[in-house]
């Protein structure tokens, strides 16, 4: 059986992208309109631009399916690009601070950014996208649900209801074009990316994705390749334009003594059956992680992106031809995409989750993998 894992390859502007996923058990149900549904959601959000009008994501499957049913070989889907002009697109001398332009301009010796930045551009992460909401149809079967919401743009911040259902985080989530919780502060978020635009400036912001229905165990502390908090951290933190991840406390936690940090265990018999096997928490500042492996508790992660590096007004640059001053240069772009940012980390957590759900209970076969999870909350419940 092979690690689940995925690649991903197309550029924004070329004629489509790619995801290709390997290791996914025979016998999943793939939920196509799942993926879909996922795919026009990263499209959506308030502050998108003219790309998004043009492009009308979805996924077709190349190989890996029969029927509609997981056969066990490499699952690639396809993403077309409507917005086909890779070859005639001009080139692009003046980087943008704040994007790949420069770095990879040095990095591969050339003058014109186009070679980076058709790779470098958060297009890619549709398919990013598209792989994630695929392990979910695997996910779901065993109630792992994941969501992801906008908790912040610029100093405009909102919460997720508290103790709310994931059905109930969702319907309030989206119930706006901010796709955040909180009505009121979706309202006050969309005023300053309305403002943003006309100062022809752009607005970054934080996200929030919780993972419900874990059981414990997943993730390693045995080496630190597989400790599971460094993963969801990687994946989020590759996401274009993110600058900051953390988990639970994350960065409060420094700020308090351990005994206001760490989370206390009971023990109730009632509730042998639910994720945690009966041992709960107080609290769960550690965000359902410790020591790389999952404690039973959801996973709340947290991160920040950064505002999007292309600016209507433009910044101060160096034409690489000539090398001399010029404001750079602007590529067709959003005003804040932190709405859309917040589908994409959803989907990587889950890409994760699914990972080493694979790694702790897999076989070739959903059967086998359905037969080692029952038999290891079995084991666990006798504890």
């Amino acid at each position: 059986m092979a690690t689940l894992e995925y690649r991903t390859a197309g550029e924004s502007h070329g004629k489509s992208l790619i995801a290709l996923v390997e290791g996914m058990p025979a016998g999943v149900a793939v939920d196509a309109d799942l993926i879909d549904a996922e795919l026009a959601r990263r499209q959506g959000g308030y502050g998108r631009g003219g790309r998004m009008k043009i492009e009308k994501d979805a996924v077709t499957f190349l190989s890996g399916l029969r029927n509609g049913v997981t056969i066990g070989s490499p699952i690639a889907m396809q993403i077309d690009n409507r917005d086909h002009r890779i070859d005639e697109a001009p080139p692009v001398t003046r980087p943008r601070p704040g994007h790949a332009d420069l770095a990879g301009s040095l990095k591969h010796v050339t003058t014109d950014c186009r070679e980076t930045l058709e790779r470098a551009s958060a297009r890619e992460t549709a398919a990013r996208v598209a792989a994630g909401a695929l392990t979910r149809s695997l996910l779901g079967g065993f109630g792992i649900e994941v969501v992801g919401y906008v908790v912040r743009i610029l100093d405009v911040a909102g919460e997720a209801p508290a103790g709310g259902t994931v059905d109930e985080i969702r319907a309030a989530r989206d119930a706006n074009e901010a796709y955040c919780c909180d009505a009121a502060a979706a309202k006050g978020m969309i005023a300053a990316i309305k403002k943003a635009k006309t100062d022809k400036d752009t607005l970054g912001g934080v996200v929030e994705v919780q993972v419900r229905g874990l059981p414990p165990g997943l993730g390693s502390c045995m080496r630190w390749q597989d400790k599971l908090d460094g993963r969801l951290m990687q994946a989020v933190g590759s996401i274009q334009a993110f600058k900051g991840v953390e988990i639970g406390l994350g960065f409060g936690a420094a700020s308090r003594p351990g005994s206001a940090v760490h989370d206390e265990i009971d023990f109730d018999p009632s509730q042998r059956d639910a994720p945690s096997l009966g041992f709960t928490r107080r609290s769960n500042n550690t965000g359902g992680l410790e020591g790389g492996m999952t404690n039973g508790e959801p996973i709340v992660l947290r991160a920040a992106m950064k505002p999007i590096s292309t600016l209507l007004q433009g910044l101060d640059s160096v034409n690489l031809a000539t090398k001399q001053p010029e404001r750079s240069d602007y590529e067709r772009s959003d005003v804040c995409a932190v709405p859309a940012a917040s589908v994409v980390a959803e989907n990587v957590v889950a890409f994760e989750i699914a990972r080493e759900f694979v790694a702790k209970f897999g076989g070739d076969t959903l059967t086998e993998v359905r037969a080692a999870y029952d038999s290891y909350l079995s084991a666990a419940r006798q504890l």
